[in-house]
C-alpha cells in the first residue's frame, strides 16, 4: 500500500500521453520551484507575518512548509519522484494561495495559484507517468 502512495500511478499504455505528461511535469515542476520556491528559502519576515495573518499557528514553521511546498514539490514534480506526496504538498499550498492568500484579490491575481493547483491535482491522480523516477523505483519494487 505505501508503494502505491509513494510511487503509484495510472498505467498509460500510450507513449505519446507519456511523453506529453513528462513534458508538463518538468516545465511545471522547474517553473514552480525556480520561479516560486527558491526565493521564499529561507522565508523572509514578510512571509512569516503572512502566514501568522492567515490564521496558521506555529507561522515560522508554515511558512517553511510553504516554502518547501513550492520548492521542493516543485523539484520532486520535475523529477517525477514521490510524485504524489509532492504534488500534495504543492496543492495545498496553491489552496493556501488561491484561496487564502489571494481570496480578495481578482480572478487575475489568484489565477497562477490555480493553474498549479490544477496540475498538482492532476499528478497527484495519475503520478508521474512512465518517464519519471517513481516508475523506476516501482519497476524494481514489483521486481522484488
Amino acid at each position: 500500500m505505501y508503494k502505491e502512495l509513494l510511487f503509484g500511478g495510472a498505467e498509460i499504455d500510450s507513449d505519446k500521453a507519456n511523453l506529453g505528461l513528462a513534458i508538463l511535469r518538468v516545465i511545471a515542476g522547474l517553473s514552480m520551484a525556480f520561479g516560486h520556491g527558491i526565493g521564499k528559502i529561507p522565508p523572509s519576515p514578510g512571509l512569516v507575518a503572512g502566514t501568522a495573518k492567515l490564521g496558521f499557528p506555529l507561522p515560522e514553521f508554515f511558512a517553511w512548509a510553504a516554502a518547501f511546498g513550492e520548492f521542493g514539490g516543485g523539484l520532486m514534480l520535475a523529477l517525477g519522484l514521490l510524485t504524489r506526496p509532492g504534488t500534495a504538498l504543492m496543492g495545498f499550498t496553491m489552496m493556501v494561495a488561491a484561496f487564502g492568500v489571494h481570496a480578495a484579490d481578482p480572478f487575475g491575481r489568484k489565477e497562477m495559484a490555480l493553474l498549479y493547483l490544477a496540475v498538482a491535482v492532476m499528478f497527484l491522480l495519475v503520478g508521474s507517468g512512465k518517464y519519471g523516477v517513481d516508475a523506476c523505483i516501482r519497476s524494481r519494487l514489483n521486481r522484488s
